[in-house]
């Protein structure tokens, strides 16, 4: 039985000097060499970092003049009429007199800069816009499948609003 423990440890030992040998031979010798390896390894693909900017930003403000800044994914740009169930924003602008979300989940979020709000039509999400004009903040809580005026229909003073985000939930 000691036989067999005392052969056990000394292949045991023999077994970690080859893998010690094998370890130290397998370092690099010179600092080139070192360098080499660390560069090879320091090109190597970066972490995927999400920033939540909404994709094709500038191509959409070049072509429809709205400026979408970042969000969660739950609200997105639609092209009107390609859904009964689309978030309705209206607006005083050149090419068009509203711009259509499509909303998905149980809740979204979109920061975004869209001049000369009036009104919002929601679909089956409660909707929560804010607005800025004169460097003042304005709230609108917009009930599901309803109908509001937002921006200056409801500013007093009949102000240009400026859309900076949109805030769904079901």
């Amino acid at each position: 039985m000691r036989r067999r423990v005392l052969t056990s440890v000394l292949a045991a030992g023999a077994l970690s000097g080859v893998v010690a040998t094998a370890l130290v031979a397998g370092q690099p010798d010179s600092s080139e060499e070192k360098l080499r390896l660390s560069s090879v390894a320091d090109e190597g693909p970066g972490y995927a970092v999400e920033d939540f900017a909404y994709p094709q930003a500038d191509k959409i403000l070049a072509e429809q003049g709205i400026l979408l800044k970042r969000g969660d994914g739950h609200i997105v740009l639609a092209q009107c009429g390609s859904s009964p169930d689309l978030l309705e924003i209206y607006v005083r602008h050149e090419n068009t007199d509203k711009f259509c979300f499509r909303t998905t989940g149980p809740s979204g979020y979109l920061s975004l800069e869209l001049p000369a709000v009036y009104g919002v039509r929601t679909t089956e999400y409660a909707t929560e816009l804010s607005t800025t004009v004169d460097g003042e903040d304005h709230q609108y809580d917009v009930a599901a499948n309803s109908w509001a005026p937002v921006g200056e229909t409801a500013d007093p003073e009949g102000r240009e609003h400026v859309l900076v985000e949109i805030v769904t939930s079901s």
